[in-house]
């Protein structure tokens, strides 16, 4: 592989007396790339240059990579209308962040409601607690994976504590009706979470409007961070509800083997991964500077390129909405008479094009949409594309039969 074509997102790879192929990443709902030419170069200089750890050191590199950590978790908190920047807590990636907020909230005899679309990330952990007397139901989805608002109500019991949902489906692109359920959650006096994987960054997101009790992101997605960073945010009223799923060292109250009771420490032991934070940052930074809007309105007319360019090609059957109304850049589809892997093979080694193939971690979601147990080849548009990326990719569907 040979750098990237004019800092975009088209590669060459193959062998310089051949001849290259120019690649084409259409994968940005698994993880956004390239980045912002700025958050590899602040990873960079804190490793060749500073590289200290925080909270333990009392030293001036030890406060200014503080003072940095601290400045992340104020554009987290901005960004989503959080209550207090010390509410923002780092984890490696929203699994984790998911895992603490599911297993520290829940107790035996608590019922959840979850839509019919989610993730890996909400129903491996549900699945776990099953064992320890919590339940769950599913809100059930229509066929295009809109939820199905009038069903809430029919699926509440005494029970019922929490709704947790993603706003975006990481398979179809189609958009949760957020502040409804929010709504819903405080008429009704439940805790709501909030999966932001496919939103964060894209979606607005308003704690407060939206009556969302905690949020879990992630880094390396639509924040244009890197790998192994991520998080979660809480209101106030649930820090001491959660019972955080890993203690150890914090640099704080190290006098006493008890969990620190004060935010984040009480949700950060250990070392944190700094390097993450510091690209993390220069993501947040260039989305405040670009503007979420702005980057939200190039990927939806991305994505209506593509929607528009395929709707018309025979044997070809799109997962989801077919327009750009509640949903985000993520387009499934399938070819007729063809496996979703082989799609992908084709769509890779003659044309040069990288999606994702298969069920995507979510299995309910494809059983909501029909394409069960087969899977489809997954199509995710970021800021970074051009329309030459969307209309190679139209061309090469074309092509398959």
């Amino acid at each position: 592989m040979v750098g990237l074509k004019e800092g975009i997102n088209i590669f060459k790879v193959g062998d310089e007396s051949k001849g290259y192929m120019e690649r084409i990443y259409l994968d940005h709902a698994c993880t956004s790339f390239p980045k912002p030419e700025k958050v590899p170069q602040a990873m960079m200089d804190y490793m060749l240059h500073s590289g200290v750890n925080m909270n333990r050191g009392c030293y001036s590199e030890a406060y200014s990579v503080a003072e940095k950590v601290y400045e992340t978790r104020e554009l987290i908190c901005e960004l989503f209308h959080g209550e207090d920047v010390k509410n923002v807590v780092f984890t490696k990636n929203i699994t984790e962040s998911l895992n603490v907020l599911l297993k520290g909230f829940l107790k035996p005899g608590d019922h959840v409601l979850v839509s019919s679309m989610e993730h890996n990330a909400v129903m491996r952990p549900l699945t776990q607690l099953l064992k320890q007397g919590v339940t769950f139901s599913r809100i059930p989805c229509e066929a295009d994976g809109s939820l199905i608002l009038d069903k809430m109500e029919e699926l509440l019991t005494e029970k019922t504590k929490l709704v947790v949902m993603l706003h975006a489906s990481n398979v179809c692109g189609t958009v949760m009706p957020i502040r409804e359920v929010g709504e819903f959650c405080q008429k009704h006096g439940l805790t709501f979470f909030l999966d932001s994987a496919q939103s964060a960054g894209i979606l607005p997101i308003n704690m407060e409007e939206m009556h969302i009790d905690a949020v879990a992101f992630t880094g390396h997605k639509s924040l244009l961070g890197p790998q192994g960073i991520g998080g979660f945010v809480l209101k106030e009223h649930l820090v001491e509800k959660i019972e955080p799923l890993i203690s150890g060292g914090t640099g704080s109250i190290s006098h006493t083997e008890e969990i620190p009771d004060f935010m984040p420490d009480r949700f950060e032991p250990g070392t944190m991964n700094i390097p993450g934070i510091m690209g993390l940052r220069e993501g947040l930074l260039f989305i405040k500077e670009t503007g979420r809007e702005q980057i939200a309105e190039k990927e939806k007319a991305l994505t209506q390129r593509f929607l528009t360019g395929i709707l018309n090609i025979p044997g070809v059957r799109i997962f989801g909405k077919e327009d750009m109304e509640n949903r985000v850049g993520v387009v499934s589809i399938q070819i007729e008479g063809k496996d979703p892997a082989e799609v992908a093979d084709i769509l890779d080694q003659d044309y040069g094009i990288m999606v994702r193939v298969g069920l995507h971690c979510s299995p309910a979601a494809h059983q909501s949409l029909g394409s069960y147990p087969a899977g489809t080849v997954r199509f995710s548009f970021g800021y970074f594309n051009t329309e030459q990326d969307v209309d190679a990719a139209i061309a090469a569907i074309g092509t398959i039969r």
